[in-house]
């Protein structure tokens, strides 16, 4: 869920609402953004709308394709949502697996799993008592093997980078 500034209230034209969205890719692969809007110092608010990316008004605004590509990042902007993401590359994997290899609350794994299932990049089952996730698609674990590749090449470049300055740091001294 992410929140921003809005457009003034109805109510009170100076007061400014606080909107929130959620990004939710549907079983059919389309993806959805929800927006709520309502007092900028809290309050329920009320949804919106919920249209296709592309297809239509989304809370009366367009939403273009770059908007639901920075929601999706932002749902996975959290290093336990990564972590989870990143064990289940392995395959399925039971919730007390990932409690064990993550060592979290059991509460906030529970709702970062929440999250990642409520978007749609991660299924869950029930076997009996155990709940098990899987990544809902191959994607997934293709998106992390890049993010790998990319933060390496990254680290590799700031590695070189500060060998250089330290090069240039002895040599002035």
């Amino acid at each position: 869920m992410t929140t921003g500034e809005g457009r003034h209230g109805a109510d009170d034209p100076t007061e400014p609402l606080r909107t929130e969205s959620e990004l939710q890719i549907s079983s059919s692969q389309h993806i959805i953004i929800y927006v709520r809007a309502g007092p900028a110092g809290g309050g329920p608010g009320r949804w919106q709308g919920d249209v296709p990316v592309g297809e239509g008004m989304c809370g009366g605004v367009q939403v273009p394709l770059y908007q639901a590509k920075a929601e999706f990042f932002r749902m996975l902007g959290h290093p336990v949502r990564i972590r989870v993401l990143e064990l289940l590359q392995d395959g399925p994997k039971p919730v007390r697996e990932l409690l064990t290899a993550i060592e979290v609350e059991p509460s906030s794994l529970s709702q970062q799993l929440a999250v990642l299932r409520r978007s749609g990049i991660v299924t869950s089952t029930r076997e009996g008592a155990t709940v098990v996730y899987a990544l809902a698609g191959g994607d997934v674990a293709d998106l992390m093997r890049a993010a790998r590749r990319i933060l390496t090449e990254m680290l590799a470049g700031r590695g070189e980078l500060l060998a250089e300055l330290r090069e240039a740091e002895a040599a002035a001294e």
